[in-house]
């Protein structure tokens, strides 16, 4: 949850360009799209990929690659950290809390998650997959509301203080660069099969 993606991106931004309550509204349309994402693995996302493995295989190199990508981003020469705030318009409740989930929902870092990584942690002999998937899947939505939802309250204060340590921002660059990589290698080169319930 601490590795930049496009979420973060736009909490941190919208935080700092419109204020907290801006960015809190913003983050219950992530929290939505988590849920979206979650329901629809639990329902039989993985089903589809069971039958079709080409398209889940598909789905593991387009999100490694995607992993790849935001490394490239965090330390290309010029690249930027989300902590450097974009200028944003004002926007309203419904337009924030939209603009949230879209973002969420266009990440494919999530579906990457949900139907690729948390299959590593369910034991079928422990019982129903899709209970386990569906609990797993709650517990990562809490922990991803909790950080982005501290990082929105400490953005403003966060992106003056890597502002004035050059130093620190490059090295938060280098170390989202590494983790996403890292996390790239290990969802392209994960053997595991899609579970179904």
């Amino acid at each position: 949850m601490l590795t930049p993606g496009p979420n973060m991106i736009y909490l941190v931004s919208r935080s700092v360009a419109q204020g907290r309550r801006a960015g809190l509204i913003s983050l219950t349309g992530v929290g939505a799209g988590f849920l979206i994402y979650l329901a629809a693995a639990t329902a039989g996302m993985s089903a589809v990929f069971t039958h079709v493995p080409q398209l889940y295989l598909a789905l593991k190199i387009a999100g490694a690659a995607y992993l790849l990508w935001l490394a490239w981003q965090a330390i290309r020469p010029g690249g930027g950290s989300p902590f450097t705030p974009r200028d944003l318009p004002a926007d309203g409740t419904r337009k924030l809390f939209t603009m949230g989930m879209v973002t969420n929902l266009l990440n494919p870092k999530i579906a990457v998650l949900y139907v690729s990584l948390l299959p590593q942690f369910i034991d079928p002999a422990l019982g129903s997959v899709a209970t386990q998937s569906f609990l797993l899947g709650l517990i990562q939505i809490a922990i991803a509301l909790t950080v982005n939802g501290m990082i929105v309250l400490f953005a403003g204060s966060v992106g003056t203080f890597f502002t004035r340590k050059p130093n620190w921002l490059r090295f938060q660059r280098y170390a989202t660069a590494a983790a996403l990589t890292w996390f790239a290698v290990r969802v392209a080169t994960d053997k595991s099969k899609p579970l179904t319930a």
